[in-house]
């Protein structure tokens, strides 16, 4: 994802819903479009021309109406400057510009535009990426034969090889660690099927409003990294499901911002992993998520020996020890955090449908393959 992280951090500000002092919200239309069944939303910080593209592959959009809401984390370069122009040139966009003082983090900038939506349909958009014409339509669709179906997941390809998958839906193993369907795979029609998926990834999603009012949106204590898929996790759990659709293309530049050996990126993502299962996970799979944990690391380091895998991708000793140290203080601030998700692993009881085993069916029905987690790059 482009919009991670900055140097005017406001992290430790309440949640979204709760607060509005220092933000700065600019209407490019004159009220809102009662006919637009979808609020679309993007995320930026720092990252002009990606937003500027990100909003020329929205003004493309056939067949549907929709609102565009653009939040901005405290951005220093020509990005309010961008929504505005995009605003001018395309007033089909309808677009809201939310310009925070700070950057608030990819979760709560969401919310943000969560709570300022009205259309009945919710999408995410990552300012990294760019939609093909028909990515909204398609999507829609998704949620027109079954109400249960609560969000919907594209198929985004690589920018820079788009004849490679960058995720096609999502998998997990059952320590926690989620990752794309096909993440890294050429495409050569293995994933051209409407289909049962887990969960959306956040880069080119769509939810049904109706599904988020019941069970809230991203966790923001996650901030950046595994957010979306414990929103997806915590609807499935809620009884809500999720479908693939192959038609919804989006084309994604991968790590815009920290990069793929990001040590950052690594931390919050091991850290992340920990309070995804202790959240939602049942106790059957979290008492074996040591031994779990422990054999994922151990195909890795096998696999990142021979060159292969996302430890690959930190060469040498000190590469190594660089990725392991961010392991370990991912860890540990997880560690620090479990007494706050076991309350809210609690609170999730609350709009529980599915029994614990049956989240351990899901949980194992949808698991990535230990080589296909640890031998190939995301």
């Amino acid at each position: 994802m482009a919009e991670r992280f900055g140097s005017a951090d406001c992290t430790s500000l309440p949640p979204a819903a709760e607060r509005r002092s220092g933000e700065r919200e600019q209407m490019f239309f004159r009220r809102f479009p009662e006919s637009a069944e979808i609020s679309v939303i993007v995320v930026n910080w720092n990252r002009a021309e990606l937003l500027n593209n990100a909003l020329e592959s929205l003004a493309r959009q056939r067949g549907v109406e929709f609102e565009t809401i653009v939040v901005d984390n405290g951005s220093v370069d020509r990005s309010l400057e961008v929504a505005a122009q995009q605003a001018a040139r395309h007033p089909a966009l309808n677009l809201r510009l939310i310009a925070n003082p700070c950057n608030r983090g990819f979760c709560a900038a969401n919310n943000q535009g969560i709570a300022a939506s009205r259309a009945a349909l919710v999408a995410l958009l990552n300012n990294d990426a760019e939609a093909d014409a028909g990515w909204l339509a398609a999507l829609r669709r998704a949620f027109q034969g079954d109400v249960a179906v609560g969000m919907a997941a594209s198929k985004i390809l690589v920018y820079e090889d788009p004849s490679r998958i960058d995720k096609a839906g999502h998998l997990i193993y059952p320590d926690g660690q989620n990752r794309g369907r096909g993440s890294g795979e050429p495409d050569v029609g293995q994933y051209e099927r409407v289909e049962e998926t887990l969960w959306p990834d956040g880069c080119a999603a769509m939810y049904r409003r109706a599904m988020l009012e019941q069970i809230g949106g991203f966790d923001e204590d996650f901030y950046a990294y595994g957010d979306d898929a414990e929103l997806g996790l915590r609807a499935r759990i809620a009884g809500w499901t999720c479908l693939y659709v192959p038609e919804a293309v989006v084309r994604h530049h991968r790590a815009a911002t920290l990069g793929l050996d990001s040590s950052r990126r690594l931390e919050l993502i091991e850290r992340n992993r920990v309070l995804l299962a202790a959240k939602l996970f049942p106790w059957s799979l979290l008492w074996l998520n040591g031994g779990y944990y422990l054999t994922r690391i151990g195909a890795g380091m096998w696999a990142a020996a021979r060159g292969r895998g996302e430890v690959s991708r930190y060469p040498g000793l000190g590469g190594k020890l660089r990725a392991a140290t961010a392991l370990l203080k991912g860890d540990l601030k997880a560690l620090g955090m479990l007494p706050r998700m076991l309350r809210r692993r609690r609170e999730v009881r609350g709009i529980r449908k599915l029994t614990p085993r049956q989240v351990r069916e899901l949980i194992l029905r949808y698991r990535i393959g230990l080589k296909a987690l640890t031998q190939q790059t995301a």
